[in-house]
Parts: structure tokens; sequence; C-alpha cells
């Protein structure tokens, strides 16, 4: 649907912001978020975010990439939010690093493709923090295994986490159920977190459950765990390993990432140089731990009255870990 010259100028005033012009432009021109996020190369969930005011990492990387695509799509002049030159006080909650774009992608490819996805992580990575940000979009329905669980419990997890009561009778019947959920409610993706636990040398049951439903439902499959999750499949499960369309697997953070994620703070180079170590440390190093020290250095930062990170800082927030 073409926007007139004079709808435009209608829409675009300047007294809205950016988030409000662009929720206009979408509901005028039926453009949905998936398509605008593939536009700018943003995940789905971080332009969903900023568009309800819920965008909660610093914005001006994809701030940028919205006002071009607005003014392309426009013709009109779309002025770019100007950037507070206030040092940050709060760290985001949520992250838009490499690995959880990959995962975020994942996710929204097998949601909108029906598709089924692999995710494998070491542990600290991010990998669930980013699956729990996907699952609080529409449709989704999110669960976190582990090694005590049944296959009756997995269905009775997956019954719950749809909504449904939790049915009686044998597995199947109750599978049967799930199945039909999925094929009247279409457009939903189930995550299976730490899909790894369960498997084991004695049996893949409650994975083949997994692949039933995804077999023979209109649903997106996301299932993630350990590296190990990778190899198991590929051994226990091959009609499932054949079927994988989209996989990710994740790296861990890079130093340009640290530099990204502590923007718009005070931290000397020294102090820096050790958040990096840290952080980037192929042996040691994860989003985790570097989650936890920066929570602790905040914390003493507070206390003190400081607002440089300093070297001292980090070494303080570390003794208090291993408290």
């Amino acid at each position: 649907m073409e926007v007139t010259a004079a709808t435009a100028n209608a829409v675009y005033t300047n007294s809205k912001t950016l988030a409000e012009k662009l929720n206009e432009y979408l509901s005028t021109t039926k453009t949905s978020i998936a398509a605008l996020a593939k536009e700018v190369n943003y995940s789905r969930t971080a332009v969903s975010r900023y568009l309800s005011g819920k965008y909660d990492s610093n914005a001006n990387g994809l701030e940028a990439k919205l006002a071009e695509y607005l003014a392309q799509s426009t013709g009109e002049e779309v002025e770019v939010p100007t950037s507070s030159n206030q040092k940050a006080t709060t760290r985001p909650q949520f992250f838009e690093s490499r690995d959880a774009t990959a995962v975020l992608g994942v996710c929204q490819s097998c949601q909108e493709y029906i598709g089924l996805g692999i995710v494998v992580g070491r542990s600290g990575y991010g990998k669930t923090h980013t699956l729990k940000q996907y699952a609080k979009l529409p449709r989704v329905a999110y669960i976190e295994c582990d090694d005590t669980m049944s296959s009756r419990d997995l269905v009775e997890a997956i019954e719950r986490s749809i909504g449904l009561p939790s049915g009686y009778g044998t597995i199947w019947r109750r599978v049967n159920g799930i199945r039909e959920f999925f094929n009247v409610n279409k457009g939903y993706l189930l995550i299976i977190d730490e899909a790894d636990k369960l498997v084991s040398k004695y049996t893949a049951k409650k994975m083949e459950i997994l692949r039933a439903i995804f077999d023979q439902s209109d649903v997106g499959l996301v299932i993630a765990g350990e590296p190990k999750l990778e190899a198991t499949i590929k051994t226990y499960l091959a009609r499932m390993a054949n079927r994988v369309d989209f996989y990710a697997t994740l790296r861990g953070l890079s130093q340009k990432e640290v530099e990204e994620y502590l923007e718009g703070y005070d931290v000397q180079p020294e102090a820096m140089a050790e958040i990096k170590a840290r952080a980037c440390n192929m042996q040691t190093g994860c989003f985790r731990l570097l989650d936890r020290t920066l929570s602790n250095v905040f914390r003493i930062l507070e206390e003190t009255g400081s607002e440089t990170i300093t070297l001292k800082h980090i070494e303080q927030a570390s003794s208090m870990m291993m408290l």
C-alpha cells in the first residue's frame, strides 16, 4: 500500500518520537515488525521491544538504522534521536551480542517457517537468558529441562506452557492433545532448553516425544543445550538430526562487545583490560562471570560513592564472589 505525501506529512510530525513514527508507519502500510527487523538487520525481539518502549540496551545503533529506514521509505527527513551525554547508571538487562543475535535469529526463523532449530553453547554464555528474552514474545512456549524429568513430566510441562490443563490417560493420548493445540493455534514456537538432559545412553524417548510433536504439528521447535547436545542428536537421534533447519553455536563475548556493554561508564584502562580478560578467556571466561563481577562492582561503587571503575574495584568484586 502506497502512502501519499499528504498522508506522510500528517503522520510524521516533529513532536513525535521515532518509535511513534515507526508504529504509525507500520500500521498505515501494514508492514510487520518481522519485515522491519530484516530491513534494519536487527532481531525482531530488539525492534519489538524498542517500538513498545521496553528496549533497555544502548539504542544508538538501532535508532540510526530505524531512522534511515523510515526516511528512505517515506521520503521525509527523519531525525535520529540525540543520545544523552550523561554517564550510564544502570546496565542493560539484555545485551544483543553476536551470540544473542544468532540465538534470536534461530528462534525467529523457526517460528516463522515452522522449522527445527538447534542452539548449543557452554554454560554461562547467555543461552538461557536469550531464549527467555525471546519467550516474552506472543505465541512462544518455553520449557527448561532437568535430569529428573520423566516423559510424563515433559508432556505436562509442555501442556502447562501452552495453557492446556494437565491431561489424563496415556502419553500418546496427551501428545495428541498437544499436537491438536498447535495445529489449531498456528504460529507457535516451542523452546526446549537444557535439552541435553533429556537424553541418556539408555533412552532417547523424551526426545522422540518432541520429534513426534514437531513432525505432526504446525509448530516451530528450538532445542537448546550444552555442546554435547549436537553429538547426542547425531548419535542417538538420526531422524531428528536430518530435520534440522537452523543452527547456532555460541562463541562467547568478543573484546569489542565488552567495550560496547560498558559504553557510557567511566572505566580505567587497567580495569577494562582485566574485565576483558575475565569475560573473553576461552577456558574460564563467559558472560555470566562478567555479569556477576559487574554486579558486585556496581554495588561497591554505590556504597563508596565512586563513579570510576578501577582495577581495585574488580579485585574487590572478585573477592566477594569467592566468599
